[in-house]
């Protein structure tokens, strides 16, 4: 077997090749385009087994799909446990792609998992969608903050609502404050059909989902949440327990031991983002379920006002997340009973 290790940038793969026998076989570099893989792939030799391995990075999974197309066999290896593996002085590209083929020779690659292109489209619908409701939020929150700047007040709770729309229109404030709420009112209204035609998307591509309805039946998780929980989830299957999925999520503080010495640093904020976002978002409905009420106010009070609301609203984010694990492991809705769980909702 070949091992090649990848390494890419914006212009080009640089590419390290070993033989079974550990010894390199050659150095050298190829743009990152359709052609240049194929010319790699025929450079190399065809009919060769090659193992190739390329860190996670953008672009990593069209080179990942469009090898092993070509008959190549390809791993994506996580970028920060190659850091680990092999904490390098002198870095460059082409040590780089000598680490992986030398990591894939001695078979250490710290290997992630890809999801199908199902599971990627699934992402990206969900994930298209989070984008544009948080450019809304930008144009809403520069729209308020115009009127604070002014000293207009707000007398309505929906500043975008019937109500607030007759406000703006009748706002007089100078020029280009003017300008910029009217641009941002338009912007807005397009956002608004951008965000219902992705909505509508999503509901079409996931209504055969079997995540979703258990998802619906946690407490501050509506179809769109459990979507993107479950597009961002993908097989549950790959988490062998609740702490592996918490642990997915990076809602878990880093931990420095040595010898007696034992503390919690902030976040590992280790998974996708995505995930975590929708986690935080359905906790900030759960707190008021009648499962994580009692936990949250005892958790906030005990720790004082400066921080104890934060850090209840991720002690309560976790135990959600186990709860998920559970549900979707054993395929069961979320059901509490009246003095707890009908089975165990977190570990």
């Amino acid at each position: 077997m070949v091992h090649a290790g990848l390494d890419l940038s914006r212009r080009k793969v640089d590419v390290c090749l070993i033989g079974g026998d550990g010894e390199v076989l050659g150095e050298f570099a190829c743009p990152c385009d359709h052609d240049g893989l194929r010319q790699l792939v025929e450079r190399v030799g065809l009919g060769l087994r090659v193992r190739a391995v390329i860190e996670s990075m953008s672009g990593a999974r069209f080179v990942h799909d469009s090898l092993e197309q070509l008959g190549w066999e390809v791993l994506i290896a996580d970028a920060q446990k190659v850091k680990g593996l092999a904490p390098l002085t002198c870095k460059t590209d082409r040590i780089d792609a000598g680490v992986l083929a030398v990591l894939s020779h001695r078979d250490l690659v710290p290997a992630i998992w890809l999801p199908d292109p199902r599971v990627r489209g699934e992402r990206e619908l969900a994930r298209f969608r989070m984008h544009l409701v948080k450019h809304r939020s930008m144009l809403k929150n520069r729209i308020h903050s115009a009127l604070i700047n002014w000293g207009k007040p707000c007398p309505v709770s929906d500043l975008f609502g019937v109500a607030g729309r007759r406000l703006l229109d009748e706002l007089e404030i100078p020029q280009p404050w003017r300008g910029s709420i009217d641009a941002s009112l338009l912007l807005i209204d397009d956002l608004d059909a951008q965000i219902a035609k992705a909505a509508a998307e999503l509901k079409a591509s996931g209504v055969d989902h079997p995540y979703v309805p258990l998802l619906m039946s946690a407490p501050g998780i509506g179809w769109v949440l459990g979507f993107t929980i479950a597009a961002e989830i993908g097989q549950i299957e790959r988490f062998a327990s609740a702490q592996k999925l918490v642990g997915y999520t990076g809602l878990c503080p880093r931990v420095y031991q040595s010898g007696a010495k034992d503390r919690r640093g902030q976040l590992t904020k280790a998974g996708p983002k995505y995930l975590r976002w929708a986690m935080l978002e359905a906790t900030m409905h759960a707190l008021r379920h009648r499962a994580y009420h009692d936990r949250y106010q005892h958790t906030k009070k005990r720790l004082g006002r400066q921080r104890g609301a934060k850090v209840a609203q991720i002690d309560i984010a976790r135990r959600l997340t186990g709860a998920i694990w559970h549900m979707l492991t054993r395929n069961q809705p979320f059901n509490p009973a009246a003095g707890g769980a009908a089975f165990r909702l977190a570990a």
